[in-house]
């Protein structure tokens, strides 16, 4: 029975952390933008923590003792550094400040799908499952004519998909129509 249950631990572990360790590093690269609700945690200090934080349009928010603090391109680890950098000296000794993404802004669905429209981003979502979320393709929707426009460093670019393409907050997708 004991070596049994190791050896089942052992291969669920085996299959479950490196996924987990995925997901862990991609939100580590994440940029922060328009439309991402985010948790500032800062330890000892309830005034300073706030439970949901919407970045406005420009990708800022308001924040006590500092004021409109830039999140937008940041990462939750640089705006935690950027938000210590701001509370060190005058207000807290040594802050503990942590930035935890809540809800990653939409992405979007248009052309041949059944339902068109934006939807809410989870990690690890591939191109097939933002169409599952859209209703599935429509009978016209060609598999092979599918782009994806998505910011990289600032700049727009249009990318070739598949449906297995990874799926980012932000990207707009769209489905060609099939010609017979």
């Amino acid at each position: 029975m004991c070596k049994t249950f190791f050896s089942r631990t052992l291969l669920l572990l085996t299959f479950l952390l490196p996924a987990a360790f995925a997901v862990a590093s991609g939100d580590s690269q994440y940029k922060l933008a328009s439309g991402d609700v985010i948790r500032i945690n800062v330890f000892g200090e309830a005034d300073l923590t706030f439970e949901q934080i919407r970045l406005n349009d420009a990708g800022t928010f308001s924040y006590p003792f500092i004021g409109e603090v830039r999140a937008n391109g940041r990462t939750a680890a640089e705006l935690e550094r950027m938000l210590i950098q701001g509370l060190k000296g005058d207000y807290l000794i040594d802050p503990k400040v942590s930035v935890t993404i809540l809800e990653y802004r939409d992405f979007f669905v248009n052309g041949e799908v059944r339902s068109p429209g934006g939807y809410p981003f989870k990690p690890g979502m591939t191109l097939r499952t933002a169409v599952a979320l859209a209703g599935g393709l429509s009978e016209r929707a060609s598999e092979s004519k599918i782009s994806i426009v998505r910011e990289e460093n600032g700049e727009r670019k249009t990318l070739k998909a598949t449906m297995d393409t990874p799926v980012r907050p932000g990207d707009i997708i769209t489905i060609d129509q099939s010609f017979f």
